[in-house]
């Protein structure tokens, strides 16, 4: 399978070989070109053609949503994840409005961009694969987006000892995996303890965002097995 080609339109050299790093080194992602200007950017989308760009709200000629603006108006395809510091609403809402699949704000970790680029290949994966989708389908791809951005319902008060990217983690894990694993698959797929897995799975079950099944062997207890509700 082709990489994802990705372009990385940021002033800032050294963040921008930052990112590029970042983004190579997420399997199926390939950085095949960067901008320092909003119009170097849309002349250099234009020519390469790239699946997604990483954008910077501040650039020195141009901010970045008129970038993505224009980039609809002439009718590039490229998909876009705004990472900057910018985080007032109007400059947030205008994003989504102009149709940024994700909003990434500075500084951020390298762990954050990474579950963005993996929903987003998983997104991909699931359109190309498919001439139509089921609404259940839609409704799962929709999940996956909510949870790379923070609004996944119920975990706004997440339990003191878990943390939010984590439970992100375990979520994305489960949302890629289409049959029910056990707290010790999570744990060995994640890089987890199995005891830490199981905290973050109890509490999924207790949300509503994953369902629990018992699974009985010829001897011993019954194995609890999750999956995504």
């Amino acid at each position: 399978m082709k990489p994802i080609k990705v372009i990385i339109i940021e002033d800032d050299p050294m963040v921008a070989g930052i990112n590029k790093t970042f983004v190579n080194s997420v399997p199926g992602f390939a950085v095949v070109d960067t901008a320092g200007t909003a119009a170097e950017g849309i002349a250099k989308t234009t020519v390469q053609m790239p699946d997604l760009a990483l954008i910077d709200v501040y650039l020195p000629d141009q901010d970045g949503l008129s970038l993505l603006q224009e980039l609809r108006r002439i009718n590039i395809p490229t998909d876009a994840i705004l990472l900057t510091a910018a985080h007032d609403t109007e400059t947030i809402e205008r994003a989504f409005r102009y149709g940024a699949v994700d909003y990434i704000l500075k500084p951020f970790k390298f762990q954050r961009l990474k579950i963005a680029l993996e929903s987003y290949n998983m997104m991909r994966m699931k359109l190309d694969s498919m001439d139509s989708l089921s609404q259940q389908e839609i409704d799962h791809l929709k999940n996956s987006r909510r949870l790379t951005m923070g609004e996944e319902e119920g975990m706004a008060d997440i339990p003191k000892g878990l943390n939010d990217l984590t439970m992100k983690q375990v979520l994305l894990f489960m949302l890629k995996t289409p049959y029910a694993m056990s707290a010790e698959e999570v744990a060995e797929g994640l890089g987890l303890a199995r005891v830490t897995a199981r905290r973050y799975l109890e509490y999924l079950d207790i949300i509503g965002r994953v369902s629990v099944d018992l699974q009985y062997g010829s001897v011993g207890r019954p194995i609890k097995k999750y999956k995504i509700s």
